[in-house]
């Protein structure tokens, strides 16, 4: 079973021999690509060999390759991972408006639930209930933008009111948009391992945007990038904040009655709204709660 997330972040080279990858730098080290779902390649001195990519993409390892301010900034995708993938596409073409909006409305009405709860493990009650009285005037396609007010209310408790998601020079920002980097990768990863186009979204329809579809599915996930990075109250950020946040697939949840890693969480739940999509049933999306 994968669940490794391997980060390089000095000078190596990267090959492969016998099922294992070799990171050769300071010291040779190796890990079996059978442990690992991702690679996070921090350092530009970086190089790896083609033989090792394709062994990665074989199988179904995420590569995320970061800039010189060790920011992720691309990643590495197959072009088919799954043997239907034609199949896939067609159902995905085929999705009735009608249902996807109806996935769309309740994958932002868990969202909101989930901030909720976060808020009021947090002991934040009183802000945790303005949030659940949005979810009463929710709307299908959210058209009176229930998201966004859950949203201000949201990040107003966890700071203050004078906080904002723009500024980007906040450490506050930057690692929440960090964690929302290798949250957003988690769900690409399966969203290809299932055979479905990225770009084709259900409610983000960006044309210069490859991960609509990622961005949509990605939202219930969204709080626990949240609760991680609010207990880490980032001064800076650093290596040191980018490992805690590393550890975001590694972090357990309750899904179906039992205790997941959210790497596991996130299969489980992609296929699911998969299924709701081509069943036309969003009773079939499967959650998971903290």
């Amino acid at each position: 079973m994968s669940w490794r997330t391997v980060v390089i972040s000095k000078r190596a080279k990267l090959d492969y021999s016998q099922g294992y990858m070799f990171c050769r730098g300071e010291q040779v080290q190796r890990v079996h690509l059978s442990e690992m779902r991702m690679l996070i390649i921090e350092s530009t001195a970086v190089s790896l060999t083609s033989a090792l990519l394709c062994e990665l993409m074989h199988n179904n390892i995420k590569v995320i390759f970061c800039d010189e301010c060790y920011n992720p900034q691309s990643e590495l995708i197959p072009y088919s991972g799954s043997y239907d993938t034609a199949d896939k596409v067609k159902q995905q073409i085929s999705w009735e408006s009608s249902i996807c909006s109806q996935v769309w409305t309740d994958i932002i009405r868990n969202k909101i639930i989930q901030q909720s709860a976060l808020l009021r493990r947090l002991g934040m009650n009183e802000s945790s209930d303005k949030i659940d009285e949005y979810l009463e005037g929710l709307l299908l396609d959210d058209v009176s933008n229930r998201e966004g007010m859950a949203a201000r209310i949201f990040f107003n408790s966890l700071y203050d009111k004078s906080f904002s998601r723009n500024d980007k020079s906040l450490s506050i920002n930057k690692a929440l948009n960090y964690g929302y980097s290798i949250l957003l990768s988690a769900i690409n990863r399966e969203i290809s391992a299932n055979g479905y186009l990225m770009m084709l979204g259900l409610h983000h329809i960006g044309n210069t945007n490859p991960y609509n579809l990622g961005c949509d599915l990605m939202e219930p996930f969204r709080p626990l990038v949240d609760e991680m990075v609010y207990h880490l109250a980032p001064e800076k950020f650093e290596t040191e904040e980018k490992r805690v946040l590393q550890t975001l697939l590694q972090v357990t949840v309750l899904q179906q009655g039992e205790q997941r890693y959210v790497s596991t969480a996130v299969e489980c739940y992609v296929r699911s709204v998969f299924r709701a999509l081509n069943e036309q049933d969003i009773s079939r999306i499967i959650y998971y709660v903290k």
